[in-house]
């Protein structure tokens, strides 16, 4: 097994653990597309895996079986006058041939793409339950690793299967996005020499998503790779947008539709909200959508501090996505270099950097040395009264302490006028008042390069930098 892999600490660990188990796993991989899963599992295994192959994209079950038949054929199926398996049970039977053939301690398979396989009426579900139930399970040496991008096929029809497979996943993995660390690591291999603060910039585009990092080149500038990448006409990652979501949703119309209305408001909305924004109507499918949606990492569902279960906001937090429908949508050719230094980069990065802090809780926890204490993330705000306030990033700590964190993106050290340190007060005075809070407080600056000290400047009690994030 290859441990060569950038970053992956935790899910390299757990793979390890999985081969030498001493029974039989059937592993879930779940994960948004172009996040690495296949190269994950094909990297790590390598040397180990006696079978792979992956599901055709919208191909009829006949063309699914053919290209699984071929891949079995191609590593090593021995045929004695069989024809080509006509259903799902042949072709399982004919999978334990070629494990029964290999001399390997343990068995590793991948399945990739599995959503794909199982078309209409294919019997496909029933047949990959035959085969572990009766036959893989019962066996001590194989690893059965299934991948899959449309997370929701993933949930409904093998995590939480109610049938034949009821509780027979024995390891899942979501595999999430590179971290910023991650991917520092993953350029530096490639040879880059992008300052911390271009990575920041890069990651609230892509959103540390390998395929698209693979992308970029060496002899051009972040500001040039963008524009290459994005607002060119044959830009590589031009058209991604509409291939991501078809992709992993069926009727990607209706989830496109609910993602562009999130794009619009950074801090969220209602479900209510959104049935009026889109016109889509109230009911099982939406639930099926926003559950989707979610489960794929695109977005996320909070409640307002001190707010009942109700109140639940849903959030756009996929940053590609919200760089797509800010930039991308009308695009003009090659300007993604002209923008920088001007005020819609900042106003752009200003509310980016807000979700690139939210995504980087551990690395916040750490810093303020409380990576062991129980918290809950949530957010706060009020209206009326003589001015309104919000918090966008509350850290509310079983130690009697919350953390209000305030994210602000600034290409220097961040300076804190007369003015600022005012409205901080008053934040803090609201919540204060209006939630009764009893527990300690500590006002918290998250910013790229520091805090300049000045006469205001002691309002900030604790502080985060971008190389915090990085650590």
């Amino acid at each position: 097994m290859k441990d060569l892999i950038i970053g992956r600490k935790a899910e390299k660990e757990l793979l390890r653990d999985i081969y030498y188990s001493s029974k039989s796993e059937f592993v879930a991989v779940c994960g948004r597309r172009r996040v690495g899963k296949t190269f994950l599992i094909r990297e790590y295994y390598e040397d180990v895996l006696v079978f792979q192959t992956a599901g055709l994209a919208k191909q009829p079950m006949r063309q699914q079986i053919k290209s699984f038949y071929v891949d079995l054929l191609d590593q090593g199926l021995m045929v004695h006058g069989e024809s080509e398996p006509k259903d799902w049970i042949e072709v399982f039977m004919l999978l334990r041939q070629v494990i029964k053939q290999s001399d390997k301690k343990r068995k590793v398979i991948l399945l990739d793409e599995l959503p794909w396989m199982d078309t209409p009426k294919s019997g496909f579900v029933a047949a990959l339950e035959h085969f572990w139930n009766s036959w893989a399970s019962v066996r001590h040496d194989i690893v059965l690793v299934v991948c899959g991008s449309a997370t929701s096929w993933m949930m409904n029809k093998l995590i939480n299967n109610h049938g034949g497979l009821y509780n027979r996943i024995t390891r899942r993995i979501f595999l999430e996005p590179f971290t910023l660390k991650e991917t520092e690591m993953f350029l530096q291999s490639r040879g880059f020499t992008l300052s911390r603060y271009e990575i920041a910039v890069c990651y609230m585009i892509m959103g540390g998503i390998p395929f698209y990092l693979e992308l970029l080149e060496r002899n051009l500038s972040l500001a040039q790779n963008i524009d290459s990448l994005f607002f060119r006409n044959n830009g590589q990652l031009s058209r991604e947008f509409a291939n991501l979501y078809a992709a992993l949703f069926v009727d990607s119309s209706n989830y496109v539709k609910v993602v562009e209305v999130l794009s619009q408001k950074h801090t969220g909305m209602t479900r209510s909200e959104i049935i009026k924004a889109t016109g889509l109507a109230s009911g099982s499918k939406l639930t099926i959508i926003l559950q989707n949606l979610e489960s794929c990492g695109f977005i996320r569902q909070y409640s307002l501090f001190g707010e009942p279960r109700q109140s639940t906001l849903y959030q756009l937090v996929d940053f590609f996505t919200l760089f797509y429908f800010r930039f991308l949508v009308n695009k003009a050719p090659g300007n993604w270099e002209a923008m920088q230094g001007k005020a819609q980069f900042y106003t752009w990065a200003g509310l980016t950097f807000e979700l690139l802090v939210l995504q980087h809780i551990d690395a916040i926890k750490r810093s303020l040395g409380i990576s062991g204490v129980e918290t809950r993330i949530s957010t706060w705000r009020c209206v009326g009264g003589e001015r309104g306030a919000q918090i966008d990033l509350l850290i509310d700590r079983q130690d009697n302490t919350i953390n209000i964190c305030e994210a602000k993106f600034s290409v220097d050290t961040f300076y804190i006028s007369k003015d600022y340190e005012a409205n901080l007060r008053n934040k803090l005075r609201q919540f204060i008042e209006r939630t009764k809070m009893k527990k300690s407080i500590q006002l918290t600056l998250v910013t790229t390069y520091g805090l300049e000290r000045n006469t205001h400047s002691g309002v900030i009690q604790k502080l985060i930098t971008l190389d915090d994030l990085f650590a």
